[in-house]
């Protein structure tokens, strides 16, 4: 079931947007057309995540996936900063990857070290990271799927 905190209007919009922006830069869909973007993205196979446009962005979906891959529950998840899924020495890395998303759009070959809310670490490969733009084009933050 869809956690209640992705049910509310503008968090909804957010969370479609995740599916349309990968559609529209990647080229194939996420969901399935038609589907509800919301309860396709939470029941997804893949780990899927997403943040905003803050100064340190903070996190506003998390899927089933990415949740027991990051070891949190939606409330422990949402509104946590993004730069702490990755260890400190490693956030240079991550912000690095989040700048070559910012000018190119998407990049769908990222590899590296996450941390869990518990505190273990695990490889994500094959990643896919783009920008969430609506049709205007506006930036409202950037999400990632990968396998776990």
């Amino acid at each position: 079931m869809v956690p209640e905190a992705y049910r509310y209007p503008a968090t909804t919009r957010r969370i479609a947007l995740i599916a349309e922006s990968h559609g529209r830069l990647l080229g194939r869909d996420l969901v399935a057309p038609g589907a509800d973007p919301v309860a396709a993205l939470w029941e997804a196979p893949l780990a899927v995540v997403a943040h905003g446009t803050e100064p340190d962005p903070l996190f506003f979906f998390g899927n089933r996936a990415a949740l027991a891959a990051f070891e949190a529950a939606p409330d422990q998840f949402i509104g946590m900063p993004s730069r702490l899924s990755a260890e400190a020495p490693l956030q240079g890395e991550r912000q690095a990857l989040l700048d070559r998303v910012s000018s190119q759009g998407f990049i769908d070959d990222y590899s590296g070290i996450r941390i869990s809310l518990a505190g273990r670490r695990f490889r994500i490969a094959g990643a896919a990271v783009w920008n969430l733009l609506d049709e205007q084009g506006v930036r409202h933050g950037q999400a990632a799927a990968f396998a776990v």
